[in-house]
């Protein structure tokens, strides 16, 4: 009897240094072996996905730990600190797939809600409801129309740098596919809008943006003679909008260009084509997807240095 009661104990204090190094763990009705690591693997996510609340911070989270929609992180609004640093909150592990993204497509890959983090920043957005906005986009394309949009304070885009940082490095994200909502679902959304500071981010290290002196040499071609209509939907799709090529100026062609333009020309997003437009989009396909730029450009040259 003393010799099984020996046994015993040994076996449970083996258990435990095994689980005290982590190779051991109790789940519910068995044990799981953690001492056989399989290195050929890597993160499910590849995309980072931006959005703004649309409400206060109250609302936002009351929204956002319902029963239909989630998001991996929240920037409180005013941005807080806890012990000298940015405080987040988040919601849904990392590993589960949070609903953030709904119907969405980005380079071709659908379901972005399957591969992507979600990080919701609490901001109010526009002076009036999504529908009015693209109510007066669409009735008055070739018209300034002047729509209020709510700052983002430094202090929530500095904790936002951070917390960016950290999910790009850790899920190795590529720089293209750190995206906006209106990326992804350019006929749904218009979120995080023309107000947010994508450059302050690529300066950060995170995203992407144009090269100047490329987007001047297009911008001289350009003014010449804009790309043909179906050209410039294929480039839209190169760089990973979900865009049919129709040769049409349509309402899924209007939302996309105005997509692009809050993003990387926010001063002017009537969703028009235009030599400045077409002159970042084939700067941004030349500096980061060169290979997509050469194959669908065929007659298009690009211009000498």
């Amino acid at each position: 009897m003393w010799r099984k009661r020996i046994v015993v104990a040994s076996l449970i204090l083996l258990l435990t240094a095994c689980a005290g190094h982590g190779l051991w763990e109790q789940r519910d009705g068995y044990m799981v072996d953690h001492t056989h690591v399989a290195p050929s693997h890597n993160s499910r996510v590849r995309h980072l996905v931006m959005h703004y609340t649309d409400v206060d911070e109250a609302e936002s989270l009351a929204v956002l730990t319902g029963s239909r929609v989630s998001s991996h992180y929240v920037l409180p609004l005013p941005a807080r600190e806890h012990r000298g640093q940015p405080l987040v909150y988040q919601l849904v592990d990392e590993e589960r797939r949070a609903w953030h993204a709904g119907a969405s497509a980005w380079k071709r890959r659908t379901n972005i809600n399957d591969t992507s983090i979600g990080i919701e920043i609490v901001n109010t957005g526009p002076d009036r409801p999504y529908a009015a906005v693209e109510r007066l986009l669409e009735q008055h394309p070739e018209a300034a129309v002047e729509i209020g949009w709510a700052p983002y304070p430094e202090a929530q885009i500095q904790a936002l740098i951070a917390l960016s940082r950290d999910i790009i490095e850790r899920h190795n994200i590529h720089p293209t596919d750190v995206v906006a909502h209106s990326d992804i679902s350019p006929t749904r959304k218009i979120d995080p809008g023309p107000a947010f500071p994508w450059y302050a981010l690529y300066e950060a290290g995170i995203g992407v943006w144009p090269e100047e002196a490329t987007v001047a040499r297009y911008r001289d071609r350009f003014d010449q003679a804009l790309p043909e209509l179906s050209t410039l939907q294929a480039a839209l799709q190169a760089w990973g909008y979900p865009l049919a090529v129709s040769d049409e100026l349509d309402s899924q062609t209007r939302a996309v260009l105005r997509a692009f333009q809050m993003r990387f020309r926010p001063a002017d997003y009537r969703g028009r084509p235009d030599a400045e437009t077409a002159a970042i989009l084939w700067a941004l396909l030349e500096r980061y997807r060169p290979l997509e730029l050469k194959r669908f450009e065929g007659a298009m040259v690009a211009p000498e240095a």
